[in-house]
């Protein structure tokens, strides 16, 4: 008999990235295949191409904020939905080719999000170094060590040190030691998982028209269920000036009562609600409904309503 083939999920590349950490901690019995991409883009493209069985991206982090190329992906194209949240912390080093002194870096190389992590760091120690954004840590470190672009040092981790074997300038940059970057596996829609307990929800609303108060109906829907955002966020939709969409993680699974409610209210008035997935928090926190909100209260309510229309109460 053959061997089932190993899942292959794509990641942001090349190798040497927090994401290919991420990646490699989602690894099942027998191993997966894992496939480096350019951009975020590519990755997600990949996935809705039918390429691969799901995309590792970079989806927030706990300086920076959230990544907006993933955001966009998830409120436009084809539906994704989220089947796990991966938590890497981030440790920041200074990377060069052998035999660089920190004096001789004119240069430094990075993602955005990580160059911006260690910008007190870098003004300190080198004010006067270009910064170059690069798609990715593991990018830099690679232009860093085929000497690309005048660049002399990259911000990125240890595995790419060793992956392009270059020399730590200087460790622990980050302006911030207990940085964390969210990373998310993208895969395509299917039915929702089991509740676990400890369970988040995304999903990306659109509303239908303008008017004052639009956004305090919106998050009444869930206040009034007892259900709490742990993230809210406005992206233009890309159709005009003031246009707008919300990107929201909340606590509970589609599955619980209260999300559930609140999700088909939503549909009600929004111009589209499009379910991101519910997936297990990675922190593992549980956090217990408020009285009136759990699922036997949803279920005894609608029991009452129904005998009341047929005059039993």
């Amino acid at each position: 008999m053959s061997a089932e083939p190993r899942p292959r999920y794509a990641y942001l590349g090349p190798e040497g990235t927090f994401a290919e950490v991420a990646a490699r901690s989602l690894e099942v019995e027998g191993g997966v295949e894992l496939v480096p991409a350019d951009t975020v883009a590519d990755a997600v493209a990949a996935v809705r191409e039918g390429a691969v069985a799901g995309a590792v991206v970079p989806f927030e982090n706990s300086v920076e904020g959230s990544v907006s190329v993933t955001l966009d992906e998830l409120s436009g194209g084809s539906p994704l939905h989220i089947a796990r949240e991966i938590l890497v912390p981030v440790r920041l080093l200074l990377l060069g080719r052998p035999g660089t002194a920190l004096g001789d870096v004119r240069a430094v190389a990075s993602h955005p999000h990580a160059t911006a992590q260690c910008r007190h760091w870098l003004r300190a120690h080198l004010p006067a170094a270009r910064i170059i954004s690069t798609s990715s840590t593991a990018e830099a470190a690679a232009g860093v060590a085929a000497g690309r672009d005048g660049i002399d040092a990259a911000v990125g981790s240890a595995g790419a040190a060793r992956r392009y074997g270059l020399s730590e300038l200087a460790a622990d940059i980050g302006d911030h030691r207990q940085a964390v970057t969210r990373f998310v596996l993208l895969v395509p829609p299917g039915p929702a998982a089991e509740p676990t307990g400890s369970d988040r929800t995304t999903l990306v609303t659109f509303i239908r028209e303008d008017h004052p108060g639009a956004l305090l109906e919106l998050l009444t829907e869930f206040a009034v269920r007892g259900v709490n955002l742990t993230r809210i966020e406005s992206r233009p939709t890309g159709h005009g000036l003031g246009r707008y969409c919300f990107s929201i993680d909340c606590e509970g699974h589609i599955r619980d009562a209260r999300v559930g409610d609140a999700l088909a209210a939503l549909h009600r008035f929004c111009e589209e609600v499009r379910f991101c997935g519910s997936y297990p928090r990675a922190e593992g926190e549980t956090s217990p409904s408020r009285p009136g909100t759990g699922d036997a209260d949803f279920q005894e309510s609608a029991g009452w309503l129904e005998r009341v229309r047929q005059g039993r109460e």
